[in-house]
């Protein structure tokens, strides 16, 4: 269980919402269709990557090797393309997480809590919430991952679910509310899916652009980073993993994703100006009074931005791991955790 809650903790990340909201405000309706669609794609794609993500791994007592590099040197018997794998993983571990999630939280808390700019050496003018949270998050960060895999897993065990039903409420209320704008959004999704080129100005290549690539960063099917969570699992039985996996994917693409694009297209707030997390945010403000949407986006893309972190810091670890061994990953660790305030400003 904990193996399948790092997984999805570190799968369900801001991208579900940020990702998503520019999917939706860049791509058009129709981009929800193509995120769907890529979701039925990356069940079989996740499902693979986990049940070999269990059936070629290293025990070394309470020390599990896993992940792509695994299956790649000793399914496919290709050492090279396993090295090659870790060293752009591990690279892309380091440089892109700790920078995507903070900056998507740092909107999230800005947008809720605007306390004006400050003035960094080479930075300029920053955003004063932004560089705060930046700092709490990497702090926080630290506190679980110092731990290692055991502690990810405890506390992706508690926070994975409680992000996902919060989110999940919150989604609902906006959805209900605005439920007689239902059938129109959802007669929209599909033609602008299908439509070579239509009055919203939008069309088919367009919204499939910004549908596939923004699903493949909400779910993150073919990354290979399942293999390594679900490798790390208590069980002798791959399927098992890989069935967990699709249902990762179902929720992901189907559930948080969803709720993401059609609050933005319900309460029409993808036309309005705000972007990214902001549009979500002011989604769930028209439907919830006194600002109380605006906090829970903010809560939920603290949560998903914060597990996906925790969880991706594992991911790189391994992957740095496998090229450098073991001497790595106090450095590593410290690093990762370091560049996250930057990363909430840039």
């Amino acid at each position: 269980f904990q193996s399948f809650m790092t997984a999805l903790a570190a799968s369900i990340g801001t991208g579900n919402i940020a990702g998503v909201a520019t999917a939706i405000v860049s791509g058009g309706p129709g981009a929800l269709f193509w995120i769907w669609v890529y979701g039925f794609v990356a069940t079989s794609i996740k499902f693979a990557e986990a049940t070999l993500g269990i059936k070629y791994r290293e025990a070394q007592g309470e020390n599990v090797k896993c992940g792509p590099m695994y299956y790649l040197r000793d399914g496919m018997k290709s050492p090279a393309l396993a090295w090659i794998y870790a060293a752009v993983a591990g690279i892309a571990a380091l440089t892109t997480t700790p920078f995507t999630q903070p900056n998507s939280i740092g909107v999230a808390v800005h947008y809720v809590f605007p306390t004006g700019t400050i003035a960094l050496p080479w930075l300029g003018e920053v955003s004063r919430t932004a560089l705060f949270t930046g700092i709490a998050v990497a702090v926080l960060t630290w506190a679980v991952i110092i731990g290692g895999v055991k502690s990810i897993g405890r506390a992706a065990e508690s926070l994975a679910p409680l992000k996902v039903g919060l989110y999940l409420a919150g989604g609902l209320v906006v959805i209900i509310s605005f439920a007689g704008q239902i059938p129109h959004v959802l007669k929209l999704v599909v033609t602008e899916a299908l439509t070579m080129q239509s009055g919203l100005g939008f069309g088919l290549f367009v919204a499939m652009r910004y549908g596939i690539a923004r699903g493949v960063y909400a779910n993150e099917a073919g990354y290979g980073t399942a293999a390594v969570a679900y490798g790390t699992a208590k069980s002798n039985d791959p399927s098992q993993q890989g069935m967990q996996a699709v249902m990762e994917v179902f929720i992901v693409s189907f559930v948080t994703a969803t709720i993401s694009a059609l609050t933005i297209l319900l309460t029409g707030v993808g036309n309005m100006g705000p972007t990214s997390t902001a549009a979500v945010a002011s989604a769930f403000n028209m439907a919830i009074p006194g600002g109380g949407g605006g906090y829970i986006v903010a809560l939920c893309a603290f949560l998903f931005g914060y597990t996906t972190l925790i969880g991706w810091a594992y991911y790189g670890e391994q992957f740095l791991e496998y090229i450098l061994g073991r001497s790595v990953t106090l450095p590593y660790r410290w690093i990762y955790c370091l560049l996250i305030p930057f990363g909430a400003i840039a």
